[in-house]
């Protein structure tokens, strides 16, 4: 692989910039993840107990981005994308649990809307900019590193999953 980490492209670079670089990192890498899968792949669920499926992954981390960028940080009156009311059965986690008829190539579709969409919140955002969620006071200093720590850890179950169902894993 001949591409630079966020580490190196972002070196010297001021901190909002490196926030924004590993975070887009992580996104990609979440992407790459899917790549190559059937819908059928990315339904299964290969680490039992677990429930998690590729499919699933990638429609909450649209569920996560939506959340912070539009409902909390914009204040929209935007709904869920695919869980309670938007999901056919009411599920809470519907983002995890995914109906028959979705796809892969939607849930994708949906995934580079709502990170474009964030995008543009976090790059117009100051990082000492404090919002009143739900539950707190965050800064978007605070979101970002919670972005990249949450698709951390979904990358890391992306990895178990990728790799029963073909053996890949990869960055």
């Amino acid at each position: 692989m001949n591409e630079l980490w966020p580490k190196d492209e972002v070196a010297v670079a001021d901190e909002k910039t490196t926030l924004l670089a590993f975070l887009a990192h992580q996104r990609t890498f979440l992407i790459r993840k899917a790549e190559g899968l059937t819908d059928d792949q990315a339904r299964m669920a290969t680490c039992p107990p677990s429930d998690l499926t590729m499919l699933g992954l990638i429609r909450h981390a649209s569920e996560v981005e939506r959340g912070w960028a539009q409902r909390s940080l914009l204040g929209l009156d935007v709904g869920p994308i695919y869980s309670r009311d938007a999901h056919p059965d009411g599920d809470v986690d519907g983002d995890f649990h995914a109906p028959a008829d979705a796809t892969l190539a939607d849930a994708l579709e949906t995934f580079t809307r709502e990170t474009n969409a964030a995008d543009l919140v976090f790059r117009t955002a100051d990082l000492d900019d404090v919002e009143q969620c739900d539950r707190a006071f965050y800064s978007i200093r605070w979101i970002l590193i919670h972005l990249i720590e949450e698709y951390a850890r979904h990358l890391g179950h992306a990895d178990l999953i990728r790799q029963a169902i073909d053996g890949q894993t990869g960055e």
